[in-house]
């Protein structure tokens, strides 16, 4: 049980930026992101990577690694568009 709930949580909270990052590629508008927030949650998620990589927990490492993969292009997309 403790596995699934992981599972889920972990999916749930890596899809969790996907809408905003799908809405500045398609409108190329990044006026309204908090680039300190990206990079707060980018350190943050990237520290989940290392924690369940040292723990060996395959669903935290996959789970934030792929956050990792989505905030790090959301702010890629950020400095690109960025006025």
């Amino acid at each position: 049980m403790e596995m699934l709930v992981g599972i889920a949580a972990g999916i749930l909270t890596s899809v969790s930026m996907l809408p905003q990052l799908i809405k500045v590629i398609k409108e190329k508008d990044v006026q309204t992101l908090s680039p300190v927030m990206i990079v707060v949650l980018l350190v943050g998620v990237s520290l989940w990577v290392v924690y369940g990589i040292m723990k060996s927990e395959w669903p935290i490492i996959l789970s934030n690694a792929f956050s990792v993969l989505v905030n790090a292009t959301l702010l890629t997309y950020y400095l690109i568009y960025r006025e």
